[in-house]
């Protein structure tokens, strides 16, 4: 796990100091070494950044930027079966210097070219660099766990594990792109290919640009993003033909092999532990599996109604882990919000960074690497938004269309405050708003999006001042077949494209990447996504029942009575934190002088908003929130 910038830059004004600069806003992802080679190669400026942070061969032989023969790479992340790929290279006629899985990269890209990809299992995002062939290589891996950012404009192209790395470069320009900071309103995050600024993008997960000095130097078109892998190929099969006993069986087998790959280090290994299904499943087949006793982790929230900390200590206690529990005490979490801005980059309004931050820490002064339990919700289906679709989705289309348009219009004439006795419901007015449209739409893409946005339009008309044209996404992806479609397939594969790696992955990357630590996301396996997504439905949501298939594996290790309980979140009372502690931040930072000053948001209705969270109204929280963490963005990064 490392930091990586660099520039190939066709004007050649770019320098050996800038590159210095750029690497080092980094240090916090590799504190084990920095280093960087900068050079010319005709009229082109070349610089490549690294910084370390040492899992796999700890010796000088894992340095980076690497060079072998005409190649040059830089490279974050993990590939777990390189020993593997570096046994069938070797018989082919490679020999090795080091023990690294970043010189395995090179030697199977010299070997293969671009289908080197399709023998890597692991995390990873990465540029080589061919000075014979003068082009440039950068790919991203399959599902998003490592970032990728770039810049392109003018002959210059630039490209980060984060988005501050640009900043140190006096070219780049910081233009806000308003069709972003919608994007950003909707969902608490700014869905890949996007950023919050204007030429500069994420590299999309399973993508890869390949393009040629000649081209940058030109620099007629945006750069081809090109997908070498989708999670839609899976889905777009038959589903298997199997028994649930043999299903079973093998899902098992597909974890343990997965879970055991990411146990590939030459430094300490630990696992959070939430004590749900997720993350029960890690723990409990590795700690049978290894000789060793498994290090867990685990963070005890107060007053927030959703603890998971006891469960978390009884299933460690019962599996027999090395367990180790922090209390996120009032002060400590809400000490790490300042900071939030910083590690995240652009806007970024996922309020559980908070304790993901809090349980990195903890693990850092045990382990250097964690693994988490992210995916078991896409790959099994677990979110309660599932529920919602199968369950009132069927009951809205079975209402007739003129008694829902009835309906709908009647709701129109009537606000929900108005309302007797329901008003006063939490979340009330946002359920009802929302219900609103579902009724004019309850097809599975409107249910889908209502359900993952904040902002209906009316809201978003009445906030944003001088709204742009919207950004397609993977939102408004077509790419499920009709011959395939369910509407859990659809679910499940559009969140495994935008919630998981847009909100969950950046989440867990910049958390832990905070106080340098590796996380490393087991369930997250191509070979056991794939396999999950040709399973039958009923095998994963089972008359109600979510992660079924899931579930009878975890009982298998885990007696039931300590699992069968309400899914809880990995939540912090967000809400009133916000109408205490930081009642006069803010005050301060929704105040009408500066939202008049940026000229993005309507000052108007960002009070209204902000008052009626202050009277009560916790439906208007994460909206406050998202609004709050852009501002704490634009004051740390904008000036």
């Amino acid at each position: 796990m490392c930091g990586i910038t660099g520039f190939i830059d066709a004007q050649n004004t770019s320098t050996e100091v800038i590159l210095e600069k750029m690497t080092h806003t980094m240090v916090h992802r590799g504190p084990d070494g920095g280093n960087h080679i900068f050079y010319t190669l005709t009229d082109f400026s070349i610089g490549l950044g690294h910084r370390r942070l040492s899992i796999i061969d700890l010796s000088e032989g894992g340095t980076q930027p690497m060079r072998w023969e005409e190649f040059w790479i830089c490279f974050n992340g993990e590939i777990y079966n390189y020993r593997e790929i570096k046994k069938e290279l070797i018989t082919l006629g490679h020999s090795f210097v080091s023990s690294s899985d970043t010189e395995v990269i090179l030697h199977a890209y010299q070997q293969w070219g671009e289908a080197c990809l399709n023998k890597f299992r692991g995390m990873f995002a990465f540029v080589i660099i061919d000075n014979k062939k003068k082009d440039v290589f950068c790919v991203r891996d399959r599902v998003g766990v490592k970032p990728f950012y770039y810049y392109f404009k003018d002959g210059l192209f630039l490209f980060a594990s984060e988005l501050k790395a640009f900043y140190s470069h006096p070219t780049f320009q910081k233009r806000i792109q308003k069709a972003s900071v919608e994007l950003y309103l909707q969902f608490g995050n700014i869905p890949a290919p996007y950023t919050i600024f204007e030429d500069t993008f994420k590299l999309q997960p399973g993508h890869l640009i390949h393009f040629s000095f000649d081209e940058l130097k030109k620099n007629s078109t945006d750069l081809e993003q090109r997908q070498y892998w989708s999670v839609y190929d899976a889905y777009n099969q038959p589903k298997l033909d199997i028994s649930f006993s043999e299903a079973l069986l093998r899902t098992e087998e597909l974890m343990k092999e997965s879970f055991q790959l990411r146990m590939v280090s030459d430094v300490p290994v630990g696992v959070f532990l939430s004590g749900g299904f997720d993350s029960v499943a890690v723990a409990s087949i590795l700690q049978k599996a290894e000789q060793r006793t498994l290090k867990t982790f685990t963070i005890a929230v107060p007053d927030s109604g959703l603890n998971e900390a006891p469960y978390a200590k009884t299933i460690a206690n019962y599996l027999g882990t090395e367990h180790t529990e922090m209390e996120c005490s009032h002060q400590e979490a809400i000490g790490l919000i300042d900071d939030l801005p910083y590690y995240y980059d652009e806007p970024y309004g996922d309020s559980s960074a908070i304790p993901t931050s809090l349980v990195a820490k903890v693990a850092r002064q045990h382990v250097t690497v964690a693994l988490s339990a992210d995916g078991g919700d896409e790959l099994f289906a677990g979110y309660n938004r599932y529920d919602y679709l199968l369950e009132y989705g069927k009951l809205l289309n079975r209402t007739p269309k003129v008694l829902r348009k009835l309906m709908s219009v009647a709701m129109e004439q009537m606000e929900a405050e108005k309302i007797p006795f329901l008003k006063n419901k939490y979340n009330f007015a946002n359920r009802y708003e929302k219900l609103k449209y579902l009724l004019k739409d309850p097809s599975p893409e409107q249910m889908m999006w209502s359900l993952s946005s904040q902002f209906n339009e009316l809201e978003m008309n009445r906030l944003v001042l001088q709204r742009e044209n919207s950004l397609k996404t993977a939102y408004q992806s077509t790419e499920l077949e009709k011959t395939y479609y369910s509407v859990l397939s659809y679910m499940q594969a559009i969140d495994f494209q935008t919630y998981l790696p847009d909100d969950i992955m950046t989440k867990v990357d910049r958390a832990t990447m905070r106080f340098s630590l590796e996380g490393r996301e087991p369930f997250l396996d191509h070979k056991l996504v794939e396999w999950a997504a040709q399973l039958p439905d009923n095998f994963k949501y089972n008359n109600g029942i979510k992660k079924y298939i899931l579930r009878q594996i975890v009982y298998k290790h885990i007696p039931k009575e300590l699992m069968d309980r309400p899914k809880m979140g990995f939540a912090i009372p967000i809400e009133k934190w916000m109408r205490e502690d930081w009642r006069s931040r803010i005050d301060d930072y929704l105040s009408t002088d500066r939202i008049k000053t940026q000229g993005i948001f309507n000052p108007e209705e960002v009070e209204r908003l902000k008052i009626r969270f202050m009277n009560g109204k916790s439906e208007y929280g994460v909206k406050i929130w998202y609004l709050l963490m852009f501002q704490m963005w634009w004051e740390r990064w904008m000036y």
